[in-house]
């Protein structure tokens, strides 16, 4: 009797412990996601740096226009080449990889002084990088790998982007806290790029942790068909996990571009399950969502502007001999509650910070 009274408090201190570590777990996301919520006003980038190089030619190769991040970066770039006194040509890879190759390809007889490659893999393109390197053409790329900063191997000078493991991780840790440690969670990914892959794992990783959650299905989708893909899968998935599904995971904004009629038409609310959250790159189209509540809860947007600044003064460093600047963009999370000042006028992410003048004063032009 003595015995069996024992194994039965132990049972029972062990289920309580392992309660008490799924609470933690939840406790540190809740805490994580709202952090990641405040306001992004102070300037923690390079303070110092060589001036402006006079008279560069840049060429920004984008992996694909349609994608709003891709398209944000650029924008920033032709906004600071042009504070610089550069020539900026933006070439469209269309989302496909003969078109990618194409752009390279083009870019190159340009014979420019740096490129900036757009959302697409170095190891796609390793032919066009090497004729790069041996044209003597400096290459900067944004979200090109699965980290910030140099990565010679792969002939880049500096990656631009914030840490896709926090950007994963805070997508999830929103789901985990927003659902109490209860998500059941479908992840959209598409698996021909290697920083979507690194991050949809991420995704997975952070939401298994949490011993109240599910990952219903991981699932692999061009995201440059998603427009043809998107609702015919949502109604599919809707029909095989219905109130199982609470949340959508994302690499890219894009995806949800195309869930919302799918989602009407079964008679799911907008600000209801399953609540879309996004681990960037936080599109026009994306605060649209989640300022009218319609079918996206939250995105984990880049400073798209910024890192366009930040590619050009990578750029410059390079022209001046001098190593990376070492930043990286802060974490920030974008929900209903906090979109009216991290929204801006244009519904973009756009910190408030003043990167133009800092990189302004480090280039000595006004």
């Amino acid at each position: 009797m003595t015995k069996t009274i024992l194994l039965a408090s132990v049972c029972v201190l062990a289920i309580t412990a392992t309660a008490v570590r799924a609470d933690d777990y939840v406790d540190m996301a809740t805490k994580k996601a709202a952090a990641a919520t405040g306001r992004a006003d102070k300037w923690d980038g390079p303070t110092t740096g060589p001036k402006a190089a006079p008279g560069k030619t840049i060429v920004f190769v984008a992996g694909d226009l349609k994608n709003g991040g891709i398209l944000g970066a650029s924008e920033g770039v032709k906004e600071a080449a042009k504070a610089a006194g550069w020539k900026v040509t933006v070439i469209d890879g269309q989302g496909t990889v003969s078109a990618r190759t194409a752009a390279m390809n083009q870019a190159l007889t340009l014979k420019p002084d740096g490129i900036v490659v757009g959302g697409f893999d170095t190891k796609e393109q390793q032919v066009a990088f090497d004729a790069a390197a041996k044209a003597g053409a400096i290459v900067v790329g944004w979200h090109s790998g699965t980290k910030p900063g140099p990565e010679p191997e792969a002939g880049i000078y500096a990656n631009v982007t914030t840490s896709p493991q926090d950007v994963s991780e805070t997508a999830a840790y929103q789901a985990i806290a927003d659902s109490g440690g209860k998500a059941g969670v479908i992840i959209f990914t598409d698996t021909q790029y290697e920083i979507a892959v690194f991050k949809a794992r991420a995704m997975e990783a952070a939401i298994k942790k949490c011993g109240g959650c599910t990952v219903l299905e991981f699932v692999d989708s061009p995201i440059a068909e998603s427009s043809q893909r998107m609702p015919q899968l949502t109604t599919t998935l809707l029909q095989k996990y219905g109130a199982k599904w609470t949340h959508s995971l994302a690499i890219n904004d894009l995806y949800f571009d195309f869930m919302g009629p799918s989602l009407a038409g079964a008679g799911m609310k907008g600000d209801g399950a399953p609540k879309a959250i996004s681990a960037g790159d936080g599109s026009e189209s994306a605060f649209q969502r989640i300022r009218a509540k319609q079918y996206q809860a939250g995105t984990v947007p880049e400073p798209l502007n910024e890192q366009g600044w930040q590619l050009v003064d990578e750029l410059n460093r390079a022209f001046n001999k001098q190593p990376w600047s070492g930043f990286v963009s802060g974490i920030h999370l974008v929900t209903a509650s906090n979109i009216a000042y991290d929204g801006g006028p244009k519904n973009v992410f756009d910190p408030d910070n003043g990167y133009r003048d800092h990189y302004k004063t480090i280039w000595g032009v006004k």
